[in-house]
């Protein structure tokens, strides 16, 4: 079954309102546990926020009752209108060797992985999947994961006998 590709919606809000309508969505995504990807609040725009999610019902559901929100427009907008907006930010990713990531985009979405190795310059990180028969290396870029566990905490036990 092929994953479908998420939308993105343009919300009407009231202008410099913006980062109350990103709050007040994100407090009924986690509430609601709706089909919401992300809430994109452009760089230097006024009065809009975009909704990246599953369909236009759950974007609907997301912004329904929101303050300062004055309703999604008709028409998806298409990435390629968004992305000169948005505002690129390099952050310093706190990724170590031997950590256990999950990973968060790409088709190993949802999978655990061991850190193996780190590219600082390329922003790349080598990680070998923890469910995976046989180890394979895989590259990834270094913000396609996040941290779960880091070795020599606390719950850090061997899982290796598990059956």
């Amino acid at each position: 079954m092929e994953e479908e590709q998420p939308h993105l919606f343009a919300l009407k809000t009231t202008a410099n309102r913006e980062d109350q309508v990103v709050d007040f969505i994100q407090a009924h995504v986690k509430k609601r546990g709706l089909d919401v990807y992300s809430i994109i609040k452009p760089h230097k725009m006024r009065g809009y926020i975009f909704i990246e999610a599953k369909d236009r019902s759950a974007a609907m559901e997301a912004s329904n009752g929101v303050p300062y929100a004055k309703g999604l427009l008709d028409k998806e907008v298409r990435y390629e209108e968004v992305e000169p907006m948005l505002e690129q930010v390099k952050v310093q990713m706190n990724v170590q060797i031997n950590d256990i990531v999950e990973i968060i985009s790409g088709p190993f979405k949802r999978e655990k992985a061991k850190v193996t190795r780190i590219d600082q310059q390329k922003e790349e990180i080598i990680v070998e999947l923890l469910e995976a028969a046989v180890p394979i290396p895989i590259t990834l870029k270094m913000d396609s994961v996040k941290v779960i566990r880091r070795e020599g905490e606390i719950n850090d036990e061997p899982k290796e006998d598990e059956d």
